[in-house]
């Protein structure tokens, strides 16, 4: 009588394992994970497109020698020196990876004054999902750009859109988000960004009070140089002299490339010209383009 008693309890915990043993096997599914849901921890962005670019040129020889001998000219007896020689040989910039970001530094010395050219490649990286490299360059551009305060134009979106510009960060992005000057800027002065009390942009009067150039040449966008590009001009007054500061960015796909060249004069009375070291700004970054963007 007892074993009677006892089976159909015997009877019900076999059922439950089973209804247990089911359940558990029916939860993986037949289909392999078909029923996983977007937005789940197990989903995956899609892959964004690789950038166009995949390496940087050489920057030190990069640049033609006859553009550098107009940027930077040497005078008297120096100009077939070996001083002259090293000048146009340039200095590399320091850099982890080459791969990423590469430089190149010119820099001349006259009684008169000093001359500094840089120039500097960043081929941009997106870590982040389902953005593009070349999405990511227009972003860390635009933050260039805002900084600088260029003047926003409809021909060119990436300016427009710096304000809805990823707030993180990546490898690229602690050297591009500082603004036009977080470029090559050899004297280390203020930023091209940065207001400064000594600093006058290129429409104001400068230091021999007169104009120091029209409306065009004002800090401004470029349309005809990359997929976007702007100017940067600011004359800057210091106890050592006068100084102007010519910065130009401009964006080639995933590669942001940076142009800094500035003139130093001791004589405050001989103002340097925006039109004469804009011109050769924008025939440098011209050939840079055509040099290794132009396919």
């Amino acid at each position: 009588m007892q074993r009677r008693a006892h089976a159909p309890a015997a009877a019900l915990a076999a059922t439950l394992l089973a209804a247990v043993l089911t359940a558990c096997g029916g939860g993986a599914g037949a289909d392999g994970g078909d029923d996983s849901k977007p937005g789940h921890a197990g989903s995956t962005a899609p892959a964004a497109q690789p950038g166009k670019y995949h390496s940087l040129p050489e920057p030190c020889g990069y640049v033609n020698r006859d553009t550098l001998r107009r940027l930077l000219p040497a005078t008297g007896d120096d100009e077939d020196g070996r001083d002259t020689a090293k000048l146009y040989k340039g200095q590399a910039a320091i850099t982890y990876d080459t791969d990423r970001r590469v430089g190149c530094r010119w820099k001349l010395e006259t009684p008169q004054g000093t001359r500094h050219l840089a120039v500097d490649f960043e081929r941009v990286v997106s870590y982040q999902p389902g953005v593009s490299d070349e999405q990511r360059a227009e972003q860390l551009y635009g933050r260039q750009a805002s900084a600088a305060h260029i003047p926003v134009s409809s021909a060119s979106p990436s300016a427009s859109g710096a304000s809805g510009a990823s707030g993180s960060s990546s490898a690229s992005a602690a050297g591009a988000s500082g603004g036009a000057s977080s470029g090559p800027h050899p004297q280390g002065g203020a930023a091209s960004g940065s207001p400064s009390p000594s600093a006058s942009r290129t429409g104001a009067p400068s230091a021999s009070g007169s104009p120091a150039g029209g409306a065009s040449l004002a800090p401004r966008s470029l349309d005809d140089l990359g997929d976007d590009a702007f100017i940067d001009d600011k004359l800057i007054n210091s106890g050592s002299g006068v100084h102007r500061d010519i910065n130009i960015v401009f964006r080639a796909a995933n590669v942001i490339v940076t142009i800094a060249y500035d003139q130093w004069s001791v004589d405050k009375l001989h103002v340097p010209a925006s039109e004469d070291l804009q011109g050769k700004a924008q025939s440098l970054a011209r050939e840079l383009e055509a040099g290794h963007f132009g396919n």
